[in-house]
């Protein structure tokens, strides 16, 4: 049996996930994650073969934080990122994280159950949409980078945290790093997006479907 964890700040997601991994007869879900601190410490803890990431779990760190931190750790366990989001921005970060699939929540139940054997088998799995944006990117290179594009992963989570609410207090402790660098990290954010406010950053997040609300 192939062991899975799942993690998604969403209790009917999770159980909607483990009834479709469950019922393929071939897996198996070790655990469940309600946020990303919480996926990190299951994950060492149960040792899963595949672990289920989505990229949204606030309040604290994101899908994102928690592959590069997973592949800091194990370097040789498959994180699989299912999420809600198809944009380019996210599919890119997600493979530059770490990441060896990347589903969305829209994808039919059998992909994400092939999406989990072919990691396990040590394999990529990219849906036909994540592929086309990764394409695209690769296509277009680094020197057409603009909008949330032009930002560095960590300024993106910055920037999705600050359009949440969050408080620069509040991220600084998910993150492990000082008010005065997130401070910084919220200086660049409106210097290369042209903004002049967390208002005008929240508008830019919500129109980008950068955050779900």
């Amino acid at each position: 049996m192939i062991k899975v964890l799942l993690a998604d700040d969403h209790k009917i997601v999770r159980e909607g996930l483990r009834r479709i991994i469950e019922e393929s007869g071939e897996m198996e879900v070790v655990a469940e994650a309600a946020d990303g601190n919480e996926a990190i410490h299951k994950t060492l803890k149960f040792r899963p073969d595949v672990a289920v990431v989505d990229i949204s779990m606030p309040p604290g760190i994101d899908g994102l934080e928690v592959v590069s931190r997973l592949k800091f750790q194990i370097p040789s366990m498959p994180v699989l990122i299912l999420t809600m989001h198809d944009e380019e921005q996210y599919v890119v970060r997600a493979i530059e994280a770490g990441a060896m699939g990347y589903v969305t929540k829209q994808a039919a139940p059998e992909q994400l159950v092939d999406a989990v054997k072919k990691l396990y088998s040590g394999g990529r799995y990219l849906t036909e949409k994540a592929s086309e944006a990764l394409a695209s990117r690769i296509v277009r290179g680094d020197s057409s980078k603009s909008g949330a594009e032009s930002l560095s992963m960590r300024e993106l989570q910055v920037l999705r945290k600050l359009a949440l609410g969050q408080t620069n207090h509040e991220i600084a402790d998910s993150y492990h790093i000082s008010v005065k660098t997130v401070d910084t990290y919220r200086s660049r954010i409106l210097k290369k997006l042209n903004l002049r406010n967390n208002a005008e950053l929240s508008r830019f997040a919500i129109q980008s479907k950068l955050i779900e609300l």
